[in-house]
């Protein structure tokens, strides 16, 4: 049996998906599994040993001309089924046009009339929330069961060799950024956090390159615990595996939020503009969601963030306190 997983869109998504793999791998365990991302996500899959090979598709230069060459590799392969998680017409296209024995893929992409089979996409809402990792197991339920399977990242000895001079103290990790500015918890919030955090902790700060500075204004906001910037320094696995051993590490509604509940890392989720009841929470066994305590009228101001706050105010942020924060570190 060959399969072939489908999720080009952005890092939590595919770590959301892995799911799939660990499920397909239970059930048919000599199967072939391979997963197709977009380039620069290829590292999360790393080392994986359920996947057989990670196709990539390089979105940025010359979309359109690897999007056909991809499909080309992807007939030859004579997958039996190619499971699309996404919603989109490039990847409808592949998965209409694989050659495989059966398609699978969400009724909202624009191919699915030629699927195989089509799974209705049901958005979750307060009124009847629903896990993103629920939604994807719809994909494969009816020849898989019910059972949902969590997330899972491998990272390797080397990973956590590389991570392991950071372990020699008790620590938090912080992982401040988001793309979008109505998810990411302000700056001066995560300084005033940082600066009630107990002295005998070290706090890592992890993200991207492009998180460096936002990283450093923490780094010298005066905090009497060690604060270290990892910004850019380490891998997405890598960073996982110091995640795995943290006291507790905090996030925001963003991918290093998928990337504890891949490894079972303890975390606590700061949700300002957008709710947990979207899909996407924490899934590790110890999980804590911090958001203000009152309802605000404003919130949430859309499913996805935005690029500021509409009224100007962000009350969904600046209205959390840092003992919820302190609160869950004194729970982890």
């Amino acid at each position: 049996m060959k399969f072939l997983i489908i999720q080009t869109a952005f890092i939590g998504d595919v770590v959301l998906a892995t799911g799939i793999i660990e499920k397909l791998h239970l059930h048919f365990p000599d199967a072939e599994i391979d997963f197709m991302v977009r380039k620069g996500n290829e590292g999360l899959l790393q080392n994986h040993p359920y996947l057989q090979d990670v196709l990539i598709w390089d979105k940025k230069k010359g979309k359109l001309k690897n999007l056909f060459k991809l499909l080309g590799t992807i007939r030859k392969r004579r997958y039996d089924k190619v499971i699309n998680v996404q919603r989109f017409a490039a990847t409808g296209i592949l998965t209409a046009f694989s050659g495989a024995r059966e398609t699978i893929g969400f009724d909202k992409n624009p191919f699915s009339w030629l699927f195989s089979k089509k799974i209705k996409h049901v958005i979750s809402d307060v009124a009847h929330p629903i896990h993103e990792v629920d939604r994807n197991n719809e994909l494969i339920r009816d020849f898989t069961g019910d059972q949902v399977m969590k997330p899972r990242l491998y990272p390797s000895a080397k990973d956590r060799a590389a991570v392991q001079v950071y372990k020699k103290h008790p620590y938090i990790t912080i992982s401040p950024a988001s793309v979008w500015f109505t998810k990411q918890f302000p700056t001066d919030k995560w300084i005033s956090f940082a600066r009630q955090v107990p002295a005998n902790y070290t706090i890592y700060l992890l993200g991207a390159p492009g998180d460096h500075t936002l990283a450093e204004a923490i780094r010298t906001g005066g905090s009497p615990a060690t604060v270290v910037n990892l910004c850019g320094k380490l891998s997405f696995l890598q960073s996982a595996a110091l995640m795995q051993e943290a006291v507790m590490n905090y996030v925001n509604d963003s991918a290093p939020m998928h990337f504890a509940s891949s490894v079972n890392a303890p975390v606590t989720a700061v949700y300002c503009s957008t709710l947990p009841s979207f899909g996407f929470g924490p899934l590790s066994d110890k999980r804590f969601i911090v958001e203000i305590q009152g309802p605000l009228p404003c919130r949430p101001c859309g499913l996805h963030g935005k690029a500021a706050c509409p009224l100007g105010h962000f009350k969904c942020a600046y209205e959390i306190t840092d003992a919820q924060l302190l609160d869950t570190l004194a729970a982890g």
